[in-house]
């Protein structure tokens, strides 16, 4: 991969991030494989919600799902991601200055 390739998919990651409630779901997976549910009752969102941000994240290749009995268990496909999103909820909470 060239630099400039790195450079556009770095980019196409950030932009698939760049949602409180994706943050949250990348958070939440840091620790494990988790089925919608649980996000829903983890993040106290509506479950139409938080499937339509996994699709975003499916989509992009941040998550993968896998068939767990009847459900679909959810994890990070990379854990740089997890390192990521921890880094950037980190240095947000710094205070200024």
């Amino acid at each position: 991969m060239s630099e400039s390739e790195g450079h556009r998919a770095a980019a196409d990651l950030l932009r698939a991030l760049a949602n409180p409630v994706r943050v949250a779901i990348v958070t939440e997976l840091a620790d494990g494989e988790r089925c919608v549910h649980e996000l829903v009752s983890a993040l106290h969102l509506p479950q139409p919600l938080v499937s339509q941000h996994l699709r975003v994240l499916r989509d992009r290749r941040v998550v993968a799902g896998r068939r767990r009995g009847r459900e679909v268990a959810y994890g990070l496909t990379d854990t740089h991601v997890a390192h990521i999103v921890g880094d950037a909820v980190a240095h947000a909470s710094e205070p200024p200055g």
